[in-house]
């Protein structure tokens, strides 16, 4: 049974600062927490270039000792930056609580109170990350380190440094004293980057009572999509994702030594039903939410060829030169079909052994609306091999959706305008998924946002090798997001 402990963590957390341990009254801590970088003393509300440059040095200090913090997934070790973004909250006389319901994993709480005029807004953010192998990277993942105008590290986008732009809109709330008309809610998770486990969804079905009054919540899943020239083509906000349906290839068959061919080798029956699954081209189908961000894609796109399909993708669709150069692009792809990658293989670990078993991973994402079971059947009829068994092998939830016709909605096109003037502000359908759906569940209007623009080079760093953010872009960020919430949220 997981561990259900916390921690209130406010005077006793400065004290622990102070004598350079992490704030754990329930415990000891697995790390000191490092010396907090200055912070920027604040009369008003920032206002002016200034005020926002050195908020920017701040969160790029912070976010420099964050990404120090290895929270690589398995195993996470969360505890470590719970510790660590209790005592930054707790140096601006922020309580945090922090729930530990597995040894070293942890999840956040901390809240802002308003008036209670108006529901609480959520910041959602998780603190683990996926493997980064330093062999491929020109610096070290986990050092934090500041060059050529940028931060780099694993988390520097996903999501280490929109936590830390939303640490930073909740710090400054505080700062400065705005009056609030909800509260606002801080809360880093464990485990997204597994897909299950004790993250988000552990918190919403142990403690909904600290979460279900919200009205809003923000979270990653957006973008601020920048052209070739880095000017920005569009804001991007999720307002929905495909749906994950991980399964397992499992084949079996005679073990034996490998000096000696079997002919029910299970690896051999595996790569053939591998063979099979590579091949299948899933059908094309176009859900209302990718209709209305192609429709959308219309209004800005330069070529009249492009525009003509991507006013119409269904009719697109019956082209197959449009199939073609639509298909090519691998977002576009994915928002328009089910989509298969084979992303493990797995049979002997000795090369001399045949195994009985062999095992392939599919990463499966199934487009909003799409019926799981039927698309069992045709993965079966695919397989063609009743010797190859199919089993899950993750998560799997529908796919969920939030409405537009918003307060919060209209705040973040509001501050889209007021950088960008006329810019497009759509809604493209997220091909991964997000935490967002458990607070949906809830009746929780859950919304991807990403603060930063960051060019299509950058962003391959995700999950790749290389993963940084610019320096301007984490000041641009932490004003865009400070101006979206504080429009909700201030009265």
């Amino acid at each position: 049974m997981a561990r259900n402990r916390f921690v209130v963590c406010c005077a006793l957390a400065l004290a622990a600062c102070a004598h350079g341990a992490a704030p754990s009254p329930s415990g000891p801590s697995t790390a000191p927490v490092p010396e907090l970088p200055q912070r920027v003393t604040l009369s008003s509300a920032p206002r002016g270039d200034d005020d926002w440059k050195a908020l920017g040095d701040e969160a790029a200090q912070l976010l420099a000792q964050y990404l120090r913090i290895n929270t690589t997934n398995p195993p996470g070790h969360e505890r470590r930056t719970a510790d660590w973004l209790a005592a930054v909250l707790a140096r601006e006389g922020i309580a945090a609580q922090v729930f530990e319901p597995a040894p070293g994993k942890a999840n956040l709480y901390a809240r802002l109170r308003g008036d209670g005029s108006a529901r609480p807004i959520i910041l959602l953010n998780h603190m683990d990350v996926v493997l980064a192998s330093p062999e491929y990277w020109s610096v070290d993942p986990f050092g934090g380190l500041i060059r050529d105008g940028y931060i780099w590290g694993r988390g520097a986008q996903d999501m280490k440094g929109e936590g830390i732009a939303e640490l930073m809109t909740l710090v400054v709330l505080k700062r400065v004293g705005v009056p609030l008309k909800r509260d606002v809610i801080f809360l880093a998770t464990a485990d997204e980057e597994v897909g299950q486990g004790v993250g988000a969804g552990w918190f919403v079905e142990h403690h909904p009572e600290l979460v279900r009054d919200a009205e809003f919540l923000v979270n990653e899943g957006g973008t601020i999509r920048l052209n070739e020239d880095r000017g920005v083509e569009y804001y991007g906000v999720g307002t929905t994702e495909k749906s994950p349906f991980w399964l397992q290839l499992v084949a079996r068959g005679t073990a034996g030594h490998g000096s000696r061919p079997t002919p029910d080798n299970p690896v051999h029956r595996l790569i053939r039903g591998v063979a099979r699954v590579a091949a299948f081209q899933t059908p094309l189908v176009v859900t209302p939410p990718v209709d209305r961000y192609f429709r959308d894609l219309a209004t800005i796109e330069p070529d009249a060829q492009r525009r003509a399909w991507f006013q119409d993708i269904r009719a697109a669709l019956r082209d197959t030169a449009a199939v073609r150069a639509i298909t090519t692009d691998l977002t576009y792809n994915a928002l328009l079909r089910n989509t298969i990658s084979i992303t493990g293989l797995k049979g002997s670990d000795k090369t001399n052994v045949i195994p009985p078993v062999a095992t392939a991973a599919l990463d499966i994402r199934l487009l909003p609306g799409q019926d799981p079971q039927a698309f069992l059947v045709d993965l079966v009829r695919t397989v063609g091999d009743t010797g190859i068994a199919i089993r899950p092998d993750g998560p799997n939830w529908p796919a969920t959706e939030s409405p537009i016709e918003t307060e919060l909605f209209r705040a973040i096109v509001a501050a889209a305008h007021a950088r960008h003037p006329g810019v497009l502000v759509t809604t493209p359908p997220l091909a991964g998924f997000t935490d967002s759906h458990f607070f949906r569940n809830l009746g929780i209007v859950c919304y991807g946002v990403s603060p930063f623009p960051v060019s299509e080079a950058d962003s391959r760093g995700v999950h790749g090798n290389n993963e940084r953010l610019s320096l301007d872009a984490l000041a641009f960020g932490v004003h865009f997001m400070y101006d979206v919430i504080a429009s909700v949220a201030a009265k």
